[in-house]
């Protein structure tokens, strides 16, 4: 089970990093299922998600707290609602139109609903003493 449970943690980190540069895939979900299958078949492999600079914050929060800071959600509201735009625009057929806009709605919806926790307070430099 460790090695599947691996396999499908790289497959979704995978899919997760190309979803920051592709416009429909999100990238948020596979990163946190990552965490959550590496954490079941590689403590070094967890480890090194839960301190990455740029996914580490983000699943900490959800593993903790089962949240977003205001940023991310800012963010991801803008990404999503953005590649939501561009493939209803994109796409030809009424009927699939008609499916993105329900399906923008039903995770938009459940996004708003996830619990937002307070920013984290700046780091202060140290300063020098006289």
């Amino acid at each position: 089970m460790r090695i599947l449970f691996a396999l499908l943690g790289s497959l979704s980190l995978g899919l997760g990093v190309l979803g920051a540069f592709l416009p429909v895939l999100p990238t948020t979900p596979f990163v946190l299922l990552s965490a959550f299958l590496f954490g079941k078949s590689s403590p070094r492999v967890h480890s090194w998600l839960l301190h990455h600079p740029w996914f580490g914050g983000m699943i900490q929060d959800w593993q903790q707290c089962r949240g977003l800071r205001p940023r991310v959600r800012r963010r991801a509201l803008l990404l999503m609602s953005a590649s939501f735009a561009f493939s209803i625009y994109m796409v030809p057929l009424w009927w699939v139109k008609i499916g993105l806009v329900l399906t923008y709605i039903a995770l938009l919806v459940w996004f708003l609903r996830l619990p937002l926790l307070p920013d984290r307070p700046a780091v202060a430099m140290k300063q020098p003493r006289p």
